[in-house]
């Protein structure tokens, strides 16, 4: 049976993965919550489980350590935060680029030899739609993103061809979790509004991971959006997403 390591796999859309992933395929579950990961473990009949925190520059190392070769990599885990840039906390400012950029970057280069000497292997890494704009009062968060999908891009195109895919998902807004996280509760692009569930981004996902697809954006609206903006001026653009998140839901 092939081996799968999930990050983020405690809770939303990692969790989903992992469920979907169970039936066929040897976990890996990776998370800061032991107590979380064990529970889904028992939830699912068995897995491993390696309590970790990717915003710890040496949380790579230990994984790699404990698990040196697999088949598939599902990079979820990742944070974002909600306000002005310049009354961002500058600590979790870089925790979250260690996390959604550093962290994914490191366990891509770390699996994905093994699977292009093996030829055969998956990689997904879960971007989002802020990756295709920039985002005011989510200014990080967003330049992360834009950077898994256009790293995820890159690495679909140089491994066409070896056995090997590589495929960015880029959910819309997601009932995971990760609006309280970030504190963006009350931004209109979620607030009162029916959101996905975490089970049917992480079933899409899946699906357009077993396919190869290198982009993969689930819901129709959400496809629209992203084309939109190659044909909307940028500075339209900046300005579109700031007034959307300033507004503050009736």
């Amino acid at each position: 049976m092939t081996t799968a390591l999930i990050t983020g796999a405690s809770g939303g859309i990692g969790l989903e993965i992992a469920r979907v992933l169970a039936p066929d395929h040897d976990l890996v579950l990776v998370a800061r919550s032991a107590a979380k990961l064990e529970a889904l473990a028992e939830e699912l009949g068995g897995a491993r489980v390696i309590a970790a925190d990717l915003a710890d520059p040496a949380a790579v190392a230990k994984i790699a350590a404990e698990v040196p070769s697999i088949d598939v990599l599902v990079n979820n885990a990742g944070v974002g935060d909600f306000g002005p840039f310049a009354d961002a906390d500058p600590d979790k400012t870089l925790a979250m680029i260690q996390l959604n950029v550093t962290a994914l970057t490191a366990l891509t280069r770390t699996y994905l030899p093994g699977m292009l000497e093996r030829g055969a292997g998956k990689v997904m890494n879960v971007a989002s739609t802020a990756s295709f704009q920039p985002g005011p009062l989510m200014a990080v968060y967003y330049a992360t993103k834009a950077y898994v999908l256009s790293f995820t891009e890159a690495l679909a195109e140089e491994t066409r061809g070896t056995g090997v895919t590589v495929t960015a998902l880029c959910p819309g807004p997601t009932t995971s979790g990760f609006q309280a996280a970030a504190d963006m509760e009350l931004s209109p692009l979620v607030a009162n509004k029916k959101l996905p569930t975490s089970a049917e981004v992480a079933a899409f996902g899946v699906r357009a991971m077993d396919r190869g697809t290198a982009v993969a954006i689930p819901g129709a609206l959400n496809k629209i959006m992203a084309s939109g903006v190659r044909f909307t001026p940028r500075p339209i653009m900046r300005r579109v997403v700031h007034k959307l998140q300033a507004t503050k839901p009736s």
